[in-house]
């Protein structure tokens, strides 16, 4: 179930981030290990929008759903 570097590159840019690989390994880098008491939606980097999108995508089991559920694993370390 590993997300392609493509698919991680997308949900950075639906989130408004910077989204070249440097760009996402430096994010993860800088926010990671994320505790495992903190849902990744409730994680204090993410804006309200942001937390909003991953809380829906997550709950939902949508369209992002693989690739917010990799992130949270990337930022677990």
């Amino acid at each position: 179930m590993q997300a392609n570097v493509q698919e991680l590159e997308t949900l950075f840019q639906q989130l408004g981030l910077e989204h070249d690989q440097i760009s996402i390994d430096l994010f993860i880098k800088r926010h990671s290990p994320l505790p495992e008491d903190c849902r990744l939606a409730d994680a204090p980097f993410w804006d309200p929008a942001q937390a909003d999108f991953l809380r829906q995508q997550f709950l939902a089991d949508a369209e992002w759903a693989e690739v917010v559920d990799q992130l949270n694993l990337l930022l677990r370390g």
